[in-house]
């Protein structure tokens, strides 16, 4: 869940990975890595955190293997409404944008 949850945070700040990377000191290609695959270290966590002001307890919900099962589906249940809400807010962004730029072409025509 933390591949789609840091990928949809680069998204909603308009940032390429590219410039994820430079603002937290990572590669473009880990980067990558952490919004397909690859489980970030707490550094990175603590990283994303600082660099986006968002609570480190607030990214850790997407944290794997939990040893209780009920904790287990509460954390699953907690991070896929965060996730979606993630989605809602990527989507609301993109269509403040695009409704942007129709005014703009609109005054400009």
């Amino acid at each position: 869940m933390y591949n789609r949850a840091l990928k949809l945070i680069r998204e909603y700040h308009r940032m390429s990975r590219t410039e994820v990377a430079n603002k937290l000191g990572l590669s473009k290609s880990y980067v990558s890595e952490l919004e397909r695959d690859k489980k970030p270290t707490i550094d990175v966590i603590e990283k994303y955190a600082e660099a986006f002001n968002i609570p480190v307890s607030s990214l850790m919900i997407f944290a794997e293997n939990s040893n209780n099962s009920r904790s287990e589906r509460f954390r699953t249940f907690a991070a896929s409404k965060v996730i979606n809400m993630l989605d809602w807010l990527h989507e609301i962004a993109d269509e403040d944008e695009h409704a942007e730029s129709k005014k703009l072409k609109k005054t400009q025509a």
